[in-house]
């Protein structure tokens, strides 16, 4: 196994904790849908809006179009910040020890399927994110995970090969992926099955920086 020199990191599920319950209630009140108008609408055009095919938007004016109804302005600016809310429960164990790796000098990066509305409300919201070595926003590349494209480039950002880059996504065809361009990736399912994996691994030294 080849030593890590860099670590990279999802931000939905890895880094964040799940969705938010009461910022999905919002939403249902802001548009006025079912719990099923909802979730088939937002997750329907959601690989689109993450890979920049549409934008924020965009994207909501597709979800309005697929329960055959229209967004006002004011309706679309207050599901944005909603959306934004959704993801901001952070996954603290996750986040700590990516700062723990920053100030023991290892390299970090972001690398998340992620729209242009959503980028923006994240960054003004975390000035933790400034933290990282390297964000990889996928609406910026036009590419999204898991196209092999966007695995590159984040190891471009990096400055670092693939196969010294531990990369950790909750989505197991993100995770093949990513394993396909050359890196070391652990499936993130909970952080103690996390931490079992790097001990199985070898790895439990890089947990205590």
């Amino acid at each position: 196994m080849k030593s890590i020199q860099a670590v990279l990191f999802d931000y939905g599920m890895v880094l964040s904790a799940p969705p938010d319950p009461a910022a999905w209630q919002r939403m249902r009140e802001i548009t006025g849908f079912s719990e099923e108008v909802l979730h088939y609408g937002y997750w329907t055009f959601r690989h689109a809006y993450d890979r920049g095919d549409l934008n924020g938007l965009d994207y909501w004016e597709q979800v309005a179009a697929s329960a055959a109804t229209a967004f006002t302005p004011e309706q679309v600016q207050a599901l944005i910040v909603a959306d934004v809310d959704l993801w901001t429960r952070l996954n603290a164990p996750m986040l700590d020890w990516a700062q723990s790796l920053q100030r023991a000098g290892i390299r970090t990066g972001i690398l998340s399927n992620i729209g242009d509305a959503m980028t923006d409300g994240l960054l003004k919201k975390f000035d933790w994110l400034n933290g990282f070595h390297h964000h990889t926003w996928s609406y910026r590349l036009r590419v999204a995970k898991p196209e092999a494209a966007i695995y590159h480039s984040a190891a471009r950002g990096l400055e670092t090969p693939p196969e010294n880059i531990l990369f950790l996504d909750d989505k197991i065809e993100n995770i093949e992926a990513a394993r396909a361009v050359g890196m070391q990736a652990i499936q993130y399912l909970g952080h103690d099955s996390f931490v079992q994996e790097m001990e199985q691994r070898g790895l439990a030294g890089l947990l205590r920086l």
